[in-house]
């Protein structure tokens, strides 16, 4: 399996050798192949590209669209917004870390599940909101919240 990726690694990495300035569409092109940027395609991008890995690590933790470890089959997102902080989103994501056993940017062990938090979901009249693999939840409860994951979750069996 190990082989397997570094050979799509330098597939991917290679017609970019020596070109800093494509540090991003590299990065965001591993992304899409492997889901996340683990750490050895971070330092394969680093020495074909002949950038320091300090700045390859620096592009990816600025920019909140990369990942450096596996998402979940399912993404689920709780606004925290301030409609939905006063329509109780703090109990939905205390219902649902409990529910699931990970903190707001973690995945279940078993990789089913990512929570993640987010500023906005633009749907304040339904206030509050989760999506869950992009389909928008509104006027949740805590309980109606972890229903609805644990229904994401059958469906995938």
């Amino acid at each position: 399996m190990v082989e397997k990726r570094t050979s799509q690694l330098a597939e991917l990495i290679e017609p970019y050798a020596g070109r800093s300035e494509e540090l991003i569409q590299v990065l965001r092109e591993i992304q899409e192949k492997l889901g996340y940027l683990p750490k050895e395609a971070q330092e394969e991008v680093a020495q074909t590209l002949g950038v320091p890995l300090s700045r390859v690590y620096g592009v990816i933790t600025f920019y909140n669209f990369f990942r450096t470890s596996p998402r979940g089959k399912h993404i689920v997102r709780l606004c925290t917004g301030t409609a939905c902080y006063v329509g109780s989103a703090d109990r939905i994501l205390t219902a649902l870390q409990s529910r699931l056993g990970v903190a707001p940017g973690e995945t279940t062990k078993d990789l089913a599940v990512t929570l993640e938090t987010v500023a906005c979901l633009g749907a304040c009249a339904l206030s509050p909101v989760m999506v869950v693999d992009d389909i928008y939840h509104g006027l949740l409860t805590p309980d109606e919240a972890v229903a609805i994951v644990d229904r994401a979750l059958e469906e995938a069996g």
